[in-house]
């Protein structure tokens, strides 16, 4: 999430967005970890025993170690820099250290850290695996995600132009020409698709307006590419479209996060413990927006 200014902000048009699909899907997981203190070249003093198995090197240049049960691979790379780093990317775990640091320093490191890296290891494994996903065939019979669930697509083949959702047997039955072309199944089913986004805002930003007890001005659709929502200082709340993909407590979170902003303009502890107030469970709502592979959305 970012705060977007402009020169010499005016504060109407100060505007608070919420990022689409998290940066962590193309930054690299990454913290640092405090390089032992003791001067470069010298043995450091009371240098712990190390509780993991000598690191072992393999071919592609990594290195790999014993942590517990789990032999764990990683690349090794000498630098400038002061404290020891951790890098999760596509090609696992990345360890940047400073030269002077020995490798028993560097293994008592990865001892300590070993629950972040795990985690983050099965994290991107995680997304790697949805990314592989067959994509959504657009077909009578195929299947797209509507507020959390999949729902089949029907074809009646007829000049007759409409479309109808039956929230029963969760199907969405699309009338078009026995000739008509991929594309026009696709847009009618956007144009659907928009419309119970439309709706679905407009009966959930005044249940969430009255328990922050705050007024906006107006909301759109939005159909950015990088963000979630937005709220601008005066009040206008876009919301993107493609949140009716997801089950309802994610939306929900999307707009009590917006219209939170009416209170905090920020990302403040209090603007975190605002959105907490009306919906509790934020942090894993976040977290499953953050970690939702975007791959895995239908095209359009």
């Amino acid at each position: 999430m970012k705060l977007l200014r402009h020169t010499s902000p005016d504060p109407q048009q100060l505007a608070l967005q919420l990022d689409f699909f998290s940066s962590d899907f193309s930054s690299q997981p990454r913290i640092d970890h405090p390089a032992p203190k003791h001067s470069p070249g010298s043995t450091p003093p009371n240098a712990p025993v190390p509780r993991i198995e000598a690191p072992t090197p393999i071919p592609n240049g990594k290195r790999r170690v014993q942590v517990a049960e789990h032999a764990l691979d990683y690349t090794l790379v000498r630098s400038k820099r002061r404290s020891i780093g951790f890098m999760i990317d596509d090609d696992g775990l990345r360890i940047t250290a400073p030269k002077w640091v020995t490798l028993t320093e560097i293994e008592n490191a990865i001892i300590e850290k070993q629950r972040w890296i795990f985690t983050k290891l099965n994290e991107r494994r995680e997304r790697s695996a949805r990314r592989l996903q067959p994509q959504m065939e657009w077909r009578d019979g195929g299947t797209l995600p509507y507020l959390g669930h999949d729902i089949t697509l029907r074809i009646l083949a007829t000049q007759a132009a409409g479309i109808l959702y039956d929230p029963v047997t969760k199907e969405l039955t699309v009338c078009l020409p026995s000739d008509a072309a991929e594309q026009q199944l696709k847009d009618r089913v956007q144009g659907w698709l928009q419309l119970e986004a439309k709706r679905l805002f407009a009966e959930r930003l005044p249940v969430y307006a009255e328990k922050l007890g705050v007024s906006y001005q107006s909301f759109a659709l939005s159909s950015a590419m990088t963000q979630w929502g937005s709220c601008t200082a005066d009040g206008k709340i876009r919301l993107n479209w493609r949140l009716i993909h997801f089950a309802l407590p994610l939306i929900d979170y999307v707009i009590a996060h917006e219209l939170s902003h009416l209170r905090e303009m920020n990302h403040s502890p209090q603007f975190w413990a605002t959105v907490q107030s009306v919906f509790p469970e934020f942090a894993a709502a976040k977290k499953a927006l953050r970690d939702h592979a975007p791959e895995t959305l239908p095209i359009f």
